[in-house]
């Protein structure tokens, strides 16, 4: 089918959901009653921790009105541009906050990850700015624009085959090897809590707004995003946006529990990976619906940024406005920000 959606239904202190099919044919989540009291791996307090400690390493970035967008989408549009953040990617919060959180004892063997591209550079940037050593993992088929990235840090990247089971083998071993602390790309509280602060900056600087959509690959951005934005203004709706391709984030709704990756081979490079055990149950608990977005409306999408809004956004990162041009229906009307992660564009023809 062109697009997936996954409705939330569940009241408050809810965990876990059964699928059923609407009259309509939209795939809804009924909840099944649990525990008031959710336990998760952060809170709201770490996440204002985080933004204090990292303040002196990331960019306060613009949200931007996107009105030349306006008309064509029926909502008023605002872009958080995380594309121009440090390493143009969001990932610099998690990283920063993850390297910088260290002890000294920690901090002096060094760290180590895996990663497709982004959380890779700004590992190894943060790592840099601590003076401590990174050991990198990266798949063969890492964007080129990321590799150079890594490499133009000083820090030559390992490579391995594009999977999660050789990532994460590759790392461990890495790991062994050196004794360097491991900072997952997303299943590090650390890393969610970073990620978090760039949802702290939207709500200062579009105080009215009523939507988020967010981009979903491994969760920690959009798990960071849940727990500020729900903790501060509940009434806020979260979107998650996928790739069709890289459906796992809505098939794992639907199933109530993590499922793989299928594909390797959508576009969006980034959001390739699967959900992890501790962003899950974050995004199982609050996030409002699961958009889906095709190979070609993501293409356009990343167009229409640079035609449009002048602003240079990889695949990954125009995947929130790749769903809201599939699902407009959702967001007539509103007052909307969709997140745009990332601007390490490889392939410079998207834009045209």
């Amino acid at each position: 089918m062109a697009w997936l959606r996954l409705r939330r239904e569940v009241s408050p202190g809810c965990r876990s959901y059964q699928a059923s099919r609407s009259t309509e044919g939209v795939l809804r989540l009924t909840s099944t009653a649990q525990s008031s009291t959710a336990k998760f791996c952060l809170n709201l307090a770490d996440i204002r921790q985080a933004a204090e400690r990292i303040r002196p390493h990331v960019l306060m970035t613009p949200a931007v009105d996107a009105w030349h967008l306006h008309q064509e989408l029926g909502c008023r549009l605002s872009l958080k541009c995380e594309n121009l953040q440090y390493g143009f990617a969001f990932k610099a919060r998690g990283a920063c906050n993850a390297v910088f959180s260290l002890s000294d004892d920690d901090a002096a063997t060094g760290v180590v990850t895996h990663s497709s591209g982004n959380h890779a550079a700004a590992l190894a940037r943060a790592a840099v700015l601590r003076g401590i050593k990174a050991h990198i993992v990266m798949p063969h088929n890492s964007a080129r624009v990321k590799l150079e990235a890594v490499r133009n840090l000083g820090v030559e990247p390992i490579l391995c085959e594009p999977d999660s089971a050789s990532r994460e083998a590759t790392a461990s071993a890495v790991q062994q090897q050196t004794g360097a602390t491991m900072i997952h790309p997303f299943n590090d509280a650390r890393v969610i809590a970073g990620q978090g602060t760039a949802a702290l900056e939207i709500l200062r600087q579009v105080p009215d707004v009523d939507t988020i959509i967010v981009p979903v690959g491994g969760g920690g951005l959009l798990a960071g995003t849940l727990m500020t934005i729900k903790s501060i203004r509940p009434d806020v709706r979260v979107f998650a946006a996928e790739p069709a391709w890289a459906d796992d984030a809505f098939r794992s709704l639907k199933a109530g529990s993590i499922q793989p990756a299928l594909r390797t081979d959508t576009i969006a490079d980034g959001l390739r990976t699967p959900l992890g055990t501790l962003t899950f149950p974050i995004i199982q608990h609050f996030v409002d619906d699961v958009l889906c977005a095709d190979e070609a409306t993501i293409i356009r999408a990343t167009a229409l940024l640079a035609q449009r809004c002048r602003l240079v956004a990889e695949p990954s990162g125009a995947v929130p406005l790749a769903a809201i041009l599939q699902h407009g229906h959702l967001f007539s009307g509103s007052k909307t920000v969709a997140l745009i992660s990332g601007g390490n564009l490889d392939d410079l023809r998207l834009l045209d």
